[in-house]
């Protein structure tokens, strides 16, 4: 009749060491993914340091002004027609 009393109790001392191992690494698993992720974020930050500030925008070329001054070079008789027509396609050409 011992005998039978001892089982349950092996086996509850057998169940609680398989899921106190199991247990202990699930949190080693945890530890490294944490100390992985610090490690990701600390070389973002490094990188990001590094990065170069962005160069300014070019400014928007006012295509309607510039062309309306060719128009009026071309009336005051500063730019030929072929000039102003080469100038034009250049003006446009670029947007």
């Amino acid at each position: 009749m011992m005998m039978r009393r001892r089982r349950p109790l092996m086996r509850a001392a057998m169940v609680g060491g398989v899921a106190y191992h199991a247990g202990k690494k699930v949190q080693e698993g945890r530890e490294e993914d944490y100390d992985r992720d610090a490690r990701i974020a600390e070389l973002e930050a490094q990188q990001a340091a590094n990065v170069p500030a962005a160069a300014p925008a070019a400014p928007q070329v006012d295509m309607v002004g510039q062309l309306e001054k060719l128009a009026q070079l071309k009336d005051q008789g500063v730019l030929t027609q072929e000039e102003f027509d080469a100038q034009k396609q250049k003006l446009l050409g670029a947007s």
